[in-house]
């Protein structure tokens, strides 16, 4: 593990970055209010907060994107006016946002000297560009060639061409916008290494991150924000998970979960699985019974989420059956399953779930136009009735339903996705990575959905990478190795410690994982 020299090494150091009283406001409606923070060199600041609480604007203001209102935002001690990323830029400030921003055509060394390469006066200096490249990745021990072509890497290898391209523009501040949302468990170690060894080499790092246990560990200061105003900034020694949560909230999390309804075995098969064969799915099998939530837990890559995708029909069947409320679904197309009552919420909500250019309206009634219409056109009154319902029973928060999705916070996206779902009056909901990009109070909004949602009678199968959300949420819970099913659990059988055996099938140490 990398290690940094303490946080009170550099307190009596000028501060790179401060943002004084800053506010911001869209349409009249403040995002951000008077807002005052000081970023020290050679440290990482995190901002925490629910989605919608001003974290992304703050860093966008300090980055150029946007523009404040009122306020004033120093360098060094002196007043700077970025009006524009590249004036940011040159000052050292650079973004690595939550959708990356790399060209996907071109090579990686090519992405990290983008606009800056070596050049001749006509052409790039390609073997100086190579070597510039070769020499900036061992010094931060990545392990990406020069040549490979940036769309083919992971996420995680996409992040680390977006620091190399930092450090090639001589960042001094790296502004970091939920990081580690879409990386598996090793990625997530990988580049908390990299935040650390960046704060090492006297870079700064602007944290933004929901996850709280990742802002502990890494966090020198941590700044808290509710409703677009500074609610306090502490030393991480200072913070527990709970003092962030109650700054957030304005409350104390009484429990991370609702309280389990019973829910009986013995009650009415609404989903029936058998030997179903698909990619990455090898002979599973079970049943999911009226009025209960079903976890599936695994490793990455152990076919969770090919698993859903295969009895939502989104992916063609090998082999097996699977029955709905009884009957065969002999279909493979997801549109028989929603009219046979199975919904799905897919893990990501962006890519496979929301028309985020469109109208909030038009994402919820999509699942419903059937009922809403009569000879090809659809009643708008009876459109808006449902929708508002719908909306209001899962609590999204929005000013009107014909803003775009993409105005919404990371939360209230996933919340409409659950507004839709309910339009279909379904028998059986799967939740892939239902909470996966969403704040604490959020997440426990969407819990207690799952389980009203339950307690009317349908069943639900809840996957997740969070092993605390499947036992908290979940009655039984399914494990799956190398797409098979090789553990089921239930009762007090259900913690961390006997999923992980199972996931690992005691190839590794349990304890290390706890």
């Amino acid at each position: 593990m990398t290690t940094r020299s303490p946080h009170h090494a550099v307190t009596d150091a000028q501060p790179l970055i401060e943002v004084q009283g800053v506010t911001k406001r869209f349409g009249g409606v403040p995002s951000l209010s008077d807002v005052s923070l000081s970023i020290l060199p050679g440290t990482v600041h995190s901002l925490v907060g629910e989605n919608g609480a001003g974290k992304s604007t703050l860093g966008k203001l300090i980055s150029g994107v946007l523009i404040p209102d009122e306020g004033v935002i120093r360098l060094d001690g002196h007043p700077v006016s970025l009006r524009t990323p590249r004036e940011a830029l040159s000052h050292g400030i650079v973004t690595i946002a939550q959708e990356l921003a790399i060209v996907p055509g071109l090579s990686a060394a090519e992405n990290v000297f983008l606009g800056v390469e070596p050049r001749w006066v006509w052409a790039v200096k390609r073997r100086e560009l190579r070597q510039r490249y070769l020499e900036l990745s061992e010094r931060l021990h990545f392990n990406i060639a020069p040549d490979v072509v940036a769309g083919s890497l992971s996420i995680a290898g996409q992040q680390q061409v977006e620091i190399m391209r930092a450090l090639a523009r001589q960042a001094r501040l790296v502004i970091m916008d939920e990081p580690t949302a879409a990386l598996s468990g090793a990625e997530v170690e990988a580049l908390h290494e990299i935040i650390l060894s960046l704060a090492n080499e006297g870079k700064s790092v602007l944290l933004i991150s929901h996850f709280l246990s990742e802002v502990l560990e890494l966090s020198d200061s941590i700044t808290t924000l509710r409703d677009g105003r500074l609610v306090r900034t502490v030393t991480a020694a200072e913070a527990t998970e709970s003092s962030l949560i109650e700054g957030m909230l304005g409350r104390t999390l009484e429990s991370a979960f609702p309280a389990k309804r019973s829910a009986t075995s013995t009650g009415e098969v609404v989903l029936s699985i058998k030997d179903l064969v698909a990619p990455k799915v090898e002979g599973v099998s079970f049943e999911l019974h009226a009025g209960e939530i079903l976890g599936i837990a695994g490793l990455v890559g152990a076919g969770r989420s090919e698993l859903a995708r295969a009895i939502f029909q989104d992916v063609r069947r090998k082999g097996g059956e699977i029955r709905l409320g009884g009957q065969p679904l002999a279909s493979r197309s997801p549109t028989v399953a929603i009219e046979r009552g199975m919904v799905m919420i897919p893990e990501s909500r962006k890519e496979m779930g929301l028309f985020v250019g469109r109208s909030l309206k038009e994402n919820v009634s999509i699942s419903a136009l059937r009922s809403l219409s009569r000879f090809g056109w659809i009643s708008a009154r009876r459109e808006r009735e449902v929708v508002g319902e719908s909306m209001t029973r899962v609590a999204v928060k929005a000013a009107n339903t014909v803003m775009p999705a993409s105005g919404l916070s990371g939360g209230n996206q996933q919340k409409l996705l659950f507004a839709r779902t309910l339009l279909c009056s379904p028998k059986v909901l799967i939740a892939d990575e239902p909470t996966r990009g969403v704040d604490v109070g959020s997440k426990r909004a969407i819990y207690d959905l799952l389980v009203e949602m339950a307690a009317t009678g349908m069943g639900i199968v809840v996957i997740s990478s969070e092993l605390e959300e499947v036992i908290g949420l979940a009655h039984r819970v399914l494990v799956m190795k190398g797409g098979r099913i090789v553990k089921e659990l239930e009762g007090e059988e259900m913690n961390q410690k006997t999923i992980l055996e199972a996931a690992f099938a005691g190839t590794l140490m349990v304890e290390e994982h706890q």
